[in-house]
């Protein structure tokens, strides 16, 4: 069942279905870019803070030692020697936790695009205490991926640690008269060299994990086509409910348009396939303008609304075309169509007893 409702998935997760799921805390996300972030960031903090970390070890180890057979050993000294040691402490390893956690965060930024946080993933989900379920996801085949990286990852680390002790196994018999000091400095070195090479390793692998991730997070979010058309529903709403609506407001601004009809000086015509009332108030109007216009049924309820309220019907051909296709409702004749509008209109004034038109 699965597998057939994977294959009904045939198109590509809408921008809507990504930024959604992400929103739920769920990133393509490589563990391996998040190591060799972590991995580069101790590199150069052992590189930088690891001489005198070890000098804090040292002195602090000495230190102790020292105190051990001269201290009197009540409350108020142990607590001392411990906040002492606890300020060491941080002393030695602030420095090199510091960068190693920033990593950790930049690492996520990069991959997620931002600072991005979610709390979904901390509310529970009781789907998760099933059993069934728990034992097909340690048997998925992601945990099954994730087992084969941590033990390729394991076998190149032993590799490359192997290889690199071996290359100082020469010095090693020297170390037999160094100090504690110089012993801790040898083998941070050489545990820094033991990271570099794990590191480049790291970068590819991380590369190649990354690009596996992506491609396995788009596959989960494909869409059947149903799915599709359901989201573009809820995004741009039902056409259909779309349609009545527009269709509702068609109508009542044909019923606004057509309710202005009687207070229309003229009706142009086409005689029959368009027609166009105009006004023109020379006390409020800069120029004659279209209160109705209409084509095929409109233009006839327009011309019958005119005869009603005795209104003259003017028949120009050309003029209702040019009328009809390049001015609006509610807008002035263009200076272009004056002189042909004010001829009609004058007619039209005359015939009515009116003066003139300005």
């Amino acid at each position: 069942m699965a597998e057939e409702n994977k294959d009904l998935k045939t198109e590509e997760a809408s921008t809507k279905r990504i930024t959604d799921t992400q929103e739920k805390g769920n990133f393509a996300q490589s563990r391996e870019i998040s190591s060799s972030f972590v991995l580069l960031a101790s590199i150069i903090a052992f590189s930088i803070a690891g001489r005198g970390a070890t000098e804090t070890v040292i002195k602090t180890w000495y230190s102790n030692l020292a105190e051990m057979g001269t201290t009197n050993l009540n409350i108020s000294e142990l607590f001392r020697l411990m906040t002492w040691n606890m300020q060491n402490f941080f002393i030695m390893i602030g420095p090199i936790l510091i960068p190693i956690m920033v990593a950790g965060v930049l690492s996520n930024v990069v991959q997620t695009g931002g600072l991005k946080f979610s709390l979904n993933p901390l509310k529970p989900k009781w789907s998760k205490l099933n059993p069934l379920k728990g034992f097909g996801r340690i048997f998925s085949k992601n945990s099954l991926v994730e087992l084969f990286k941590s033990i390729f990852k394991i076998s190149i680390v032993a590799f490359i640690a192997y290889q690199t002790i071996s290359s100082h196994w020469d010095e090693i018999p020297i170390l037999t008269g160094y100090g504690v000091g110089q012993l801790l400095f040898f083998m941070g070195e050489v545990m820094v060299e033991i990271m570099i090479k794990v590191l480049l390793v790291m970068i590819f692998l991380a590369v190649l994990d990354f690009s596996f991730q992506k491609f396995t997070y788009l596959e989960n979010l494909r869409m059947t086509k149903q799915e599709v058309k359901d989201e573009r529903k809820d995004t741009d709403g039902n056409p259909q409910i779309k349609q009545r609506i527009r269709s509702a407001q068609m109508d009542m601004m044909r019923r606004r348009m057509m309710s202005d009809v009687p207070d229309a000086d003229v009706v142009i015509t086409n005689p029959t396939h368009f027609s166009i009332a105009i006004k023109y108030d020379t006390d409020i109007d800069a120029a004659p303008i279209v209160v109705a216009k209409g084509q095929n049924d409109i233009a006839l309820k327009i011309r019958e609304i005119a005869k009603e309220n005795n209104i003259p019907l003017v028949e120009d051909k050309p003029l209702a075309r040019t009328l009809y296709k390049n001015v609006e409702v509610g807008q002035l004749i263009p200076a272009s169509l004056y002189k042909a509008v004010a001829e009609i209109l004058a007619y039209v004034f005359k015939l009515k007893g009116k003066t003139s038109l300005s």
